[in-house]
């Protein structure tokens, strides 16, 4: 009798020892989730990808960890199931014990690994954090989250796999025009155009790269006293007297992943993130600030950068549709040849501003996700030698990157505000299609 009833204990002390473990597997850390945004950040930065196709680097990483982390949330839905051309994700077996951050991070690392130029650094990044995961749990349990973070990366891989990356790699270059008003390379390097078919590439939630455009641009014009002449001696007098805080600003929201300095003879490179790193960084601030847990982190990374791709590929669009040219060849051309932006031009027509785009888009899916009037102190660049400053809103932040561009010499202000309209309509769009 005694034998029995020892059983009996013995047998509902393993019961809740395993019901605890199955909880337990449920709360992991975000930082984990921080660590390989942040390496691909690293990675994006040595490789020197454009902004463009930096987005897509972010955008099917995170929506596979995503798709891992939202099993421990019973209120997450699958993403990709409502976004364009992928397959339906695997279901888990609810009888079963999953890591979903083992899961999370292989997804991550295995997708992202067919994205990226370093390959082996992703793939020591997996090793290295799969080993410290593996030892707090059991093998069985470990192999069986492996494999399902295998199935979800497989799934996007093949959606990427199909987005039209590879096909534009082999398009024909944007033939330059030398007409008025229309975009032509500039100094220092007067370098080729800058992905002119990335509007070819297959949105996650636009129903086409034009879904958003925003046509109301401001035709070229000689006369002194049109819109265009306006905005272009407001560009040239800007520069000209810029204010300490005009120049920290455009400072700040430089974010041009590689340009050239020349002094003399001597020519020598800058590296640092791209818009949308920038972007993706600020998830990891507010994330943190917050307190985030593991599925609302996963959460963030992944809107915000479906929020990003597409704002990409809508830009482009209206970018090389209208191939406007930039004011550093008007002003070169027709009021000052010893004049010079701020910041180096980028090498692609100037409207929309990418920068207005791609931060309203963000600000839109991070105001839906955190709200309204969140304040945050921007500390994300200070590696690259870049100020700290610090917003009352994600709204306000982009909103100051946009006119950025104005302060720093190389968009007219219509650019921007256009640009940040077109943003905000495809933030809304995620929004809709997936909050």
């Amino acid at each position: 009798m005694n034998r029995i009833l020892l059983l009996f204990f013995l047998g509902i002390l393993l019961f809740s020892c395993q019901k605890k473990q199955t909880i337990t597997y449920g709360q992991f850390d975000a930082e984990v989730l921080h660590q390989c945004e942040r390496k691909l950040t690293e990675i994006i930065v040595t490789d020197i990808f454009t902004p463009p196709v930096a987005s897509r680097i972010y955008v099917y990483p995170s929506l596979a960890a995503y798709e891992a982390a939202r099993y421990t949330d019973k209120s997450l839905a699958s993403y990709t199931d409502k976004l364009a051309a992928f397959e339906k994700m695997p279901k888990v077996d609810q009888t079963k014990v999953f890591d979903f951050t083992v899961a999370a991070v292989k997804a991550f690392c295995t997708t992202a690994h067919q994205v990226v130029f370093s390959k082996k650094e992703i793939l020591d990044f997996e090793a290295e954090k799969l080993a410290e995961l593996k030892s707090r749990t059991n093998e069985d349990v470990y192999l069986r989250s492996v494999s399902l973070g295998e199935q979800i990366a497989a799934i996007v891989i093949k959606r990427l796999s199909a987005d039209n990356y590879k096909q534009t790699r082999g398009m024909e270059r944007f033939e330059v025009r030398t007409i008025p008003g229309k975009w032509v390379p500039t100094r220092p390097d007067y370098s080729d155009a800058v992905e002119p078919n990335w509007l070819k590439m297959k949105p996650m939630v636009l129903d086409s790269s034009s879904q958003c455009n925003v046509e109301d641009v401001i035709p070229y014009s000689d006369d002194v006293k049109s819109k265009f002449w306006l905005e272009t001696k407001e560009v040239y007098e800007t520069v000209k007297n810029i204010t300490s805080e005009q120049e920290d600003i455009s400072i700040f929201w430089d974010d041009n992943p590689f340009v050239s300095r020349h002094k003399g003879h001597l020519m020598f490179q800058d590296k640092k993130m791209t818009p949308g790193g920038h972007w993706m960084a600020v998830c990891r601030v507010i994330s943190r600030l917050k307190k985030s847990d593991f599925a609302t982190t996963a959460k963030t990374y992944a809107l915000t950068s479906v929020a990003l791709y597409d704002a990409f590929i809508s830009c482009w669009d209206e970018k090389y549709r209208i191939a406007k040219v930039r004011p550093e060849t008007v002003i070169f051309d027709k009021i000052d040849k010893k004049w010079i932006p701020i910041l180096v031009t980028p090498s692609f027509p100037t409207y929309t501003s990418g920068h207005s785009t791609i931060s309203a888009s963000a600000a839109e899916v991070l105001t839906a996700l955190h709200g309204d009037g969140f304040a945050y102190t921007d500390s994300t660049e200070l590696e690259y030698g870049l100020p700290i400053r610090s917003f009352s809103s994600f709204r306000e932040a982009a909103k100051e990157a946009s006119i950025s561009r104005v302060y720093a010499g190389i968009h007219f202000r219509s650019d921007c505000e256009m640009g940040n309209t077109q943003g905000i309509k495809v933030g809304n769009l995620v929004i809709a299609k997936l909050k």
